[in-house]
């Protein structure tokens, strides 16, 4: 039995699942988490299914979350999406459930699961979420617009909208499928990609201070201060990520967003990979886009030198 075929097996033996994605989604996390979880919901009504993880508010449009007690997890199956080490995982509640399934795309930093479905190759998670769901089953399973959406959208998520290297010949088979349903594809566009006017005047201040290195290296810091004078939240502050990719001279950049007791650093890079930078302080992710997490403006600026060494290699 093929590993897909495994997973599918387990799905519909129990009668109650978990899924958690990592912390701080991504369109790829919610994609491959929701997708799923409102698949399994479509197929077998019977089954108590609940996706955990603290809410985004840009990613409200696509789904929100279920709060659940510690005691669901009695008896549970745990499926975990898009999420390469356990340190990771959102909701530490995960070990509480009685399997683990790991679904993901992310080269492997540690294998938690007691079943570990990890393919490199797949553009994201939410491609290999759907790949599950089609492929050689026993019956007929349906594939609703709302499973399509969120499917597609993890992907387009991944891949910048076909513009990254991880974007395959598959990939694009598997868009042409799920663009075959009536979803609103530019909603998805629109949240992806629009920004609201404060959030502008915000990037706006950034891009007149930018300053280039011969490293092509630049560190974007976004203070408690800077955050409440344009009135912008955290989970905002991540539409604002994108632009520096657009700029000519920029190799890798990191955005550091000051919270209440941690730094969150998003880190993005056009060549050089930077997942082991990332890990080495406090996160993981894919070679060109990943996250960390520091706990002082003395850290980011090691985090940052460091990805200076890197580009300067």
């Amino acid at each position: 039995m093929n590993v897909t075929a495994e997973i599918r097996e387990k799905i519909k033996q129990n009668d109650k699942i978990i899924i958690h994605r990592h912390v701080r989604p991504d369109l790829d996390a919610i994609g491959s988490q929701v997708g799923l979880a409102t698949w399994i919901r479509d197929n077998f009504p019977e089954k108590q299914v609940y996706c955990v993880g603290e809410d985004d508010q840009s990613l409200s449009y696509l789904a929100t979350m279920d709060q659940i007690e510690d005691d669901t997890y009695n008896d549970a199956l745990v499926i975990v999406c898009d999420t390469a080490n356990h340190p990771r995982i959102d909701d530490d509640r995960y070990h509480l459930g009685k399997e683990i399934i790991k679904i993901d795309h992310h080269p492997i930093v540690d294998q938690y699961g007691h079943t570990n479905w990890v393919d490199t190759e797949a553009s994201s998670t939410s491609e290999m979420i759907y790949q599950l769901i089609t492929e050689n089953h026993d019956q007929e399973y349906k594939l609703t617009t709302k499973v399509a959406q969120l499917i597609y959208a993890g992907i387009i998520g991944d891949t910048g909208r076909f513009l990254f290297p991880s974007t395959t010949p598959r990939t694009f088979e598997v868009a042409s499928e799920l663009v075959k349903y009536p979803f609103d594809r530019s909603e998805i566009y629109q949240n992806l990609y629009e920004l609201e006017p404060h959030i502008a005047k915000l990037q706006g201040r950034l891009l007149d201070q930018l300053a280039i290195d011969e490293t092509g290296v630049v560190g974007i810091k976004l203070t408690k201060e800077l955050l409440d004078k344009y009135q912008v939240t955290v989970d905002q502050s991540s539409s604002l990520i994108q632009v520096y990719g657009n700029i000519k001279g920029i190799n890798c950049w990191a955005m550091f967003v000051e919270e209440d007791d941690q730094i969150r650093v998003r880190i993005r890079s056009k060549g050089k990979k930077i997942n082991h930078v990332a890990e080495q302080f406090n996160g993981g992710g894919h070679p060109l886009a990943s996250g960390a997490t520091v706990y002082s403006w003395e850290e980011a600026d090691q985090l940052l030198a460091t990805l200076k060494q890197v580009c300067s290699k």
